[in-house]
């Protein structure tokens, strides 16, 4: 979601300046255009050829540059993000921006800016406890600016308590949701991913090449329009966003449990998760011991089939999305499965696409069955997404 967007970074003055860095490299790295402006303090702590190098843009620091301001360089760069973020906001940052002190480059842009704007304060505890700096906070939250942090810990002057920059991965998280249009607000989706691990004895499981890449990329994406999002995640699952309740399970009747309990009168239910056909019929804890055996049976039975579980329930999720990854005849296995497992869509694809980065297959409804191409799984996703959202 942050792919072609453009980002202005306000950089304020303070020891967590170097930590900027990762999340500029982060925002490059996801497709996102970047530029920075500095404050002469944070210029202090970071030079601003760090961020010149990162993205390729010269830094701006002063107000009074006759070339750029000649052009209305502070106007400009206003007007050229979509959005905004300001970290670490120190204290004193924070305090001129909630009285419209404009003083210096950033301050200025920050009067003429109307894009969204994340701020991410870091400052000792006692400044960020001070009543002065919690209702400077609160007129800018007010004024419609999103905060996010700090975090707690130990703090760069050996101190303890709330003040640390949030991680920049969460910042990250906390920026999608602003350049994305809240077209699911108010509505809950539950999505599962991942494999389960069906176990046999005390070390051995059955389980599958899934990654559960693709369930969180679907949650995420959710939840960037305003979904409430719960993911019920099998082992192995990457690891999601703040903003997603997740459950993390191992079998497929653990599962089944948690997508049954959590989807019950949901808005959306997706089963992209790689649930284990069959388990084991007899396990025991111990580690089973090879010996001189070298032939075994093993008997299974059965697993649950969720997503047809779900999609039967008296107070089933208004939409069910069933997948069914196939080695060969996608849409007729899919057209069958859809039927079958009584869903209202089925997303096909190839085998090929677990554990990958890469994705493509087929939407399939009762009325449309239509090409999903994409050269990663983020695109994927998106266009997973954009198709549910059509879905009558």
């Amino acid at each position: 979601m942050v792919s072609g967007k453009k980002i202005l970074i306000g950089i304020g003055g303070g020891i967590a300046v170097y930590r900027i860095a990762e999340l500029t490299r982060l925002l490059i790295k996801a497709g996102a255009d970047v530029r920075c402006v500095m404050t002469k303090s944070a210029c202090e702590f970071v030079t601003p050829l760090t961020f010149e190098a990162l993205t390729g843009e010269p830094v701006h620091t002063e107000l009074f540059d006759l070339t750029s301001e000649r052009e209305m360089g502070h106007i400009k760069l206003a007007r050229w993000a979509d959005a905004v973020i300001l970290a670490p906001a120190t204290a004193h940052l924070v305090a001129r921006l909630a009285h419209g002190i404009a003083d210096d480059l950033l301050s200025t842009i920050m009067l003429v800016c109307d894009k969204p704007i994340l701020m991410a304060p870091a400052m000792n505890t006692s400044m960020w406890d001070s009543s002065a700096t919690q209702c400077n906070i609160e007129t800018l939250k007010q004024r419609g600016i999103t905060i996010i942090g700090p975090e707690s810990g130990q703090l760069a002057c050996g101190e303890q308590g709330a003040g640390r920059l949030a991680n920049p991965a969460a910042i990250m998280s906390a920026l999608t949701p602003l350049l994305s249009e809240q077209s699911l607000q108010g509505e809950r989706w539950i999505i599962n991913a991942g494999p389960t691990h069906e176990s046999w004895d005390g070390v051995r499981i059955l389980s599958n090449r899934a990654s559960g890449k693709l369930g969180v990329l679907l949650a995420e994406q959710a939840a960037a329009r305003g979904a409430e999002v719960s993911l019920i995640a099998g082992p192995g699952t990457p690891l999601t966003q703040s903003n997603i309740e997740r459950h993390n399970v191992e079998s497929a009747e653990q599962m089944l449990n948690a997508c049954q309990q959590e989807a019950a009168d949901s808005d959306m239910f997706i089963a992209t998760a790689a649930v284990s056909d069959f388990r084991f019929a007899k396990t025991q804890k111990e580690k089973l011991k090879r010996a001189d055996t070298a032939c075994m049976s093993v008997e299974l039975m059965a697993n649950p089939d969720i997503v047809a579980q779900i999609a039967a329930m008296p107070n089933r999720p208004k939409k069910v999305i069933a997948f069914a990854a196939e080695s060969s005849n996608h849409i007729e296995y899919g057209k069958k499965k859809l039927q079958q497992k009584g869903v209202d869509a089925i997303v096909a694809n190839d085998i090929s696409n677990m554990g990958s980065d890469q994705a493509n297959g087929w939407w399939i409804s009762n009325s449309t069955t239509l090409s999903i191409q994409s050269n990663t799984k983020t695109e994927f996703a998106e266009q997973i997404i954009n198709h549910i959202t059509e879905l009558q």
